[in-house]
C-alpha cells in the first residue's frame, strides 16, 4: 500500500488555525456554541480545536464526544461485535448552536448517525458541520459541511488518514492507495 502526504506537520497546523478563526468569526465568544467531536477520530479534531480556541479567545470552550456506534446504518452488518466509544457530553445542548466535528467526510453516513444521537441530548437551536477532510465526490447522502480543512478528489479505492502527533506520532494527512 503506497501513501502521499496531503498535508504535512506545518500545513496541518496552518490548517487547524484557519479553521479555529473561522469559527470565531461565527461564534464570537462560544457563550452559546458547543464542539462535539464524533468518536473516534472526530474527537481528536474537536480536542485540538477546542485547546486552540480557547488560547486564542480567553473563553472557556466546551467540548464533549459523541459515539454513534449503534446510530450507524450498518452496524448489524458487521462481522463481529462492535466496540462502543465514550460519549462524553456532561453539558445541555438544549438551544445551544453546536458545532459538530469530524476528521474526514466521505458518504455522509457518519454525520447522519451523529445527528440522530445528538438528538438523544435534547434540540439545539442549530447544527454545523465541521471536517478536516472532505472527500466531496463520494456522498450517499446530501451532506456538506459548513467549515473544511482540505478537500480531496478521491477514487473509491483510495483511502485519507488524518494521523495525530498523540497517536501516530506526526500531525499529517495521507492518502492511501491500494
Amino acid at each position: 500500500m503506497t501513501h502521499k502526504v496531503l498535508l504535512g506537520p506545518d500545513e496541518f497546523k496552518l490548517t487547524l488555525s484557519r479553521l479555529c478563526y473561522e469559527l470565531i468569526e461565527n461564534h464570537n465568544s462560544f457563550s452559546d456554541t458547543v464542539i462535539i467531536g464524533i468518536q473516534p477520530r472526530g474527537a481528536n479534531v474537536a480536542a485540538r480545536l477546542a485547546k486552540q480556541l480557547q488560547h486564542i479567545t480567553g473563553n472557556k470552550i466546551t467540548a464533549g464526544n459523541l459515539d454513534i456506534t449503534f446510530y450507524r446504518d450498518d452496524f448489524r452488518h458487521q462481522a463481529e461485535p462492535l466496540t462502543a466509544f465514550d460519549t462524553t457530553i456532561n453539558f445541555l445542548i438544549e438551544g445551544k448552536k453546536v458545532v459538530l466535528v469530524d476528521d474526514v467526510l466521505y458518504t455522509g453516513r457518519t454525520i447522519r448517525a451523529a445527528m440522530e444521537a445528538l438528538l438523544q441530548f435534547g434540540r439545539p437551536a442549530s447544527v454545523e458541520l465541521l471536517a478536516m477532510i472532505d472527500r466531496r465526490y463520494s456522498r450517499h447522502l446530501p451532506i456538506q459541511p459548513d467549515y473544511v480543512g482540505r478537500v480531496v478528489d478521491t477514487i473509491q479505492s483510495q483511502k485519507v488518514k488524518v494521523e495525530w502527533a498523540e497517536h501516530e506520532g506526526t500531525d499529517q494527512v495521507i492518502l492511501l492507495e491500494q
